[in-house]
């Protein structure tokens, strides 16, 4: 094996068969940890900004202190540890439906791993998001309709181009109103995809949100020169009563 690449873990998944690879960039010189499911690519270490961004830009419009929050999807946890480095955060759950990767957090395996993992905000669940977002009971298996400040959603490429069909229902007015009833009144949904704002989804949020708006995020794209964007959706719920 070249030293320039190596496969550090593969396993056979319900999803597909799934991969943490690390290789040199031979640009920069850094290590480069790239995550794939079958023959996709789900994530780079090479490119977090949209990954950042969509902690910053969803806690951003929470006021005070002692927030909860949920991450559906744990990738190499540059969204998690964007929520952690927020000081106001109390409580961050993270949930993946792949044991495999939450164990590569666990064994440090991955750069945010150990930081992660020895956080005692911090807790990794294994569980499929979008089953628990329909369900009343919501996103913690420990506390049964517990309610969140802030729910960050990043595992499908984006709302049209979903891993598998049952995330599609997530994306429609019904399953966003779902999820809507595991936030606290002016809780923060935000979404991170790959694809520039689509108009379609915008109205499904409008139609559940009293307030949303669709953030497009630059960065700079070594791989293909100059510039790529990603889109950071983020919704807000009603207000409670004052």
């Amino acid at each position: 094996m070249s030293a320039r690449f190596e496969e550090i873990d593969w396993r056979p998944t319900p999803m597909g068969d799934i991969s943490l690879r690390r290789r040199r960039d031979p640009v920069s010189g850094t290590d480069v940890y790239e995550v794939k499911l079958g023959d996709e690519f789900l994530m780079s270490s090479l490119f977090t900004a949209g990954e950042i961004a969509l902690a910053e830009l969803g806690l951003a419009k929470l006021p005070g202190t002692d927030l909860d929050v949920a991450v559906g999807g744990l990738g190499l946890g540059y969204t998690a540890q964007a929520v952690l480095d927020d000081p106001r955060v109390r409580s961050l759950a993270v949930i993946d439906t792949l044991a495999e990767v939450i164990d590569w957090h666990q064994r440090g395996l991955v750069p945010l791993g150990t930081r992660l993992s020895s956080d005692a905000r911090c807790r990794l669940v294994q569980g499929d998001f979008f089953a628990m977002a329909a369900d009343s009971s919501g996103l913690d298996p420990r506390e049964p309709g517990r309610r969140f400040h802030a729910v960050l959603l990043d595992v499908d490429h984006s709302p049209r181009h979903v891993l598998h069909p049952r995330h599609a229902a997530l994306y429609q007015p019904a399953g966003l109103r779902a999820l809507s009833e595991h936030l606290h009144p002016a809780g923060v949904f935000a979404l991170w995809s790959n694809d520039p704002p689509d108009e379609q989804f915008t109205s499904a949020l409008t139609e559940v949100f009293p307030q949303s708006a669709a953030h497009v995020v630059d960065f700079d794209n070594p791989l293909q020169g100059g510039t790529s964007t990603n889109t950071v959706y983020v919704a807000v719920t009603a207000p409670g009563p004052s």
